[in-house]
């Protein structure tokens, strides 16, 4: 005999979850966040440039930095001891720069039996065949440094437009500091009082 009548709810047995079976979201979320993680730590320059002595202040001691040129050979403030050193930041973007890096060419070529050099410090980019290109066309050939996170602009204050020049005498002492695009006169007479009358 079939018996008929409204239908039951069937209630499984009480059991408790696991306690892993709570955890498993929360895990999935920390190994997926740990792998983002470490994908974007892959993704960022292995190399920094590294800063020490503060920051620049006219008269002062310029802060001592070690990075590396286009080629990835280490470059190092010390390595100029002695020299009268400008340092100019500049970046691709940088409609300015390309009106002074060509005028600074010319400056470091007309001064350089005085030992005059000039630092041309790249402000947080990291594409180095991309910075060769774009100076090769500007038929720039100055001694190209990296900043890839801008530690050493910001030892010598560059949070503002580009480019900015400093200049540094014999002492590695801070002489000057240019801010913004300014005649190719103005620069040339800033490197004499440092390094002399160009050839």
């Amino acid at each position: 005999m079939i018996e008929t009548g409204g239908a039951r709810k069937v209630h499984p047995p009480a059991h408790p979850v696991p306690v892993w079976a709570l955890a498993l979201p929360v895990l999935v979320v920390i190994a997926a966040t740990a792998t983002a993680v470490g994908m974007i730590g892959i993704a960022r320059p292995a190399k920094t440039a590294s800063v020490a002595g503060g920051v620049a202040r006219i008269g002062g001691t310029a802060p001592a930095f070690t990075s590396w040129d286009l080629s990835g050979k280490s470059v190092s403030l010390a390595d100029y001891n002695g020299r009268p050193v400008l340092l100019t930041f500049w970046a691709t973007w940088c409609t300015a720069c390309q009106k002074e890096l060509p005028a600074l060419q010319k400056i470091r070529d007309s001064h350089r039996s005085s030992g005059f050099a000039v630092l041309a410090v790249n402000y947080k980019e990291t594409d180095s065949a991309r910075m060769s290109q774009y100076l090769t066309r500007l038929h720039v050939n100055l001694e190209s440094i990296i900043d890839p996170e801008g530690a050493i602009a910001t030892a010598y204050g560059v949070n503002i437009g580009l480019p900015i020049d400093v200049l540094l005498d014999r002492q590695a002492r801070v002489s000057r500091i240019i801010v913004g695009l300014v005649p190719s006169a103005t620069l040339d007479a800033a490197v004499v009082n440092v390094a002399g009358p160009g050839s």
